[in-house]
């Protein structure tokens, strides 16, 4: 029991957001978020990463860079929402699959929080690409926070 226990503890927090995901953003807007300062800084020791960790960021990665022909004007809304949709189903997955310690946890949810946010408001008005440009920076955040061998740790870009 006191296995059980420890587990729901440790899924609480993946749960609430799992809900929160699942929310317009309308919605998921009144309440307070955490601060997206909280995630500017590198830590002295970036948080481990783990495989689902690493698969669900690459997908997100490859729809977000996708989503760079719809700004140029070469993909449609239809697949400008279809990459959104990709987004929020890797978030999904990282939320179900993660095995993060707390404080890592709590940073990831920062940047997915972002990401969907950015995917959720794409959706709602494709024709507004100013949703894409904070999924781009919570993107770059992901390496600052997290040692992830696939990824350069770089600087956010304001433009592509």
């Amino acid at each position: 029991m006191r296995l059980a226990n420890n587990i729901t503890i440790a899924c609480a927090p993946l749960l609430v957001s799992a809900a929160l995901i699942a929310l317009p953003v309308q919605a998921q807007h009144s309440h307070q978020h955490p601060a997206p300062a909280v995630i500017q800084s590198v830590p002295a020791q970036r948080w481990d990463s783990d495989a689902p960790l690493r698969t669900g960021m690459a997908e997100i990665r490859i729809a977000v860079d996708a989503l760079q022909h719809y700004e140029r004007g070469h993909m449609g809304p239809e697949q400008a929402v279809e990459q959104a949709t990709r987004i929020q189903s890797q978030i999904a997955y990282l939320v179900a699959n993660c095995k993060l310690k707390p404080q890592a946890d709590a940073a990831l949810h920062v940047i997915i929080a972002e990401l969907g946010a950015g995917a959720q408001a794409l959706k709602d008005n494709p024709s507004d690409l100013t949703a894409i440009a904070p999924m781009r920076q919570a993107l770059a955040h992901y390496p600052r926070q997290f040692n992830d061998p696939t990824w350069a740790l770089t600087e956010p870009e304001e433009v592509r």
